[in-house]
């Protein structure tokens, strides 16, 4: 009664057929603002089934449709959606290009819009990677301090996100084993080059292991290749038995 009252007491002003207009109006954009809001929850339930079911294509057909979206849940999951569609051997040299491209802006953008997500922070860090793949390595390594950066903080706001410390390891591990011609860039870009050894990179293998034990394929293998680095056989047959015997659900597990 208080509601229609108040309601009548603002529309004194408005003639009866403006008012019915008027508070149609209000209705219904409540309304779709409320059905905008579980829309985007049912994408991402339902991309994230797609993503579980190792559907790699539909689920970037869905994803793309929302590429202008402000949801940054909803972009960073477009930004993996675009690298794991780039990864098909199916996708021609050109369109994987192009995808790579698409995933650091999407990622980008999912940054700009929620900097405290910490997905946004991962993929960002991956597919700017993933782009100096395609502008070289001096580009790579000019980029290495940036990447580890967002990696860190997704940690930071994710401590338990086990994928992101492996990356970090999977960092580590690069700069360990890197040539003398790559550290001979990386003494030109940076006043104090980035440096690293294999025990740092087993440290976070282990510590994204312990977060989520079996959790990836690719962490039991760079666990074994990290302990044969160190000249740890026993360890690192006991880690690449298991990197073999990892039901393969992915493209990424049957390389491993």
């Amino acid at each position: 009664t208080q509601v229609l009252r108040k309601s009548l007491q603002r529309g004194v002003v408005l003639s009866a057929g403006s008012y019915l207009v008027y508070e149609a109006h209000k209705l219904i954009s409540g309304f779709a603002e409320v059905h905008a809001s579980f829309k985007v929850e049912d994408v991402i339930e339902q991309a994230d089934y797609l993503y579980g079911s190792g559907e790699t294509e539909k689920l970037y057909q869905l994803l793309v449709q929302h590429k202008n979206s402000d949801d940054a849940e909803l972009l960073w999951r477009l930004a993996r959606s675009s690298r794991d569609l780039a990864q098909l051997g199916t996708t021609s040299a050109e369109e994987k290009r192009q995808l790579t491209y698409d995933s650091l802006e999407y990622a980008k953008k999912a940054l700009e819009k929620n900097e405290s997500n910490f997905a946004a922070h991962k993929w960002y860090g991956i597919c700017l990677s993933d782009v100096g793949d395609y502008e070289g390595i001096k580009t790579k390594i000019g980029n290495a301090i940036i990447i580890k950066e967002h990696f860190q903080r997704a940690v930071e706001l994710n401590p338990k996100d086990a994928t992101t410390i492996h990356l970090i390891g999977v960092w580590c591990y690069s700069f360990a084993e890197m040539p003398w011609y790559q550290r001979k860039i990386a003494a030109t870009l940076f006043a104090t080059p980035p440096t690293s050894t294999f025990q740092e990179a087993l440290r976070y293998f282990h510590m994204a292991e312990e977060a989520d034990p079996n959790f990836y394929s690719k962490n039991l293998l760079f666990l074994g290749k990290t302990y044969l680095k160190l000249n740890n056989k026993k360890m690192a047959l006991l880690w690449l038995s298991k990197a073999k015997e990892y039901p393969a659900q992915t493209e990424e597990d049957k390389q491993v």
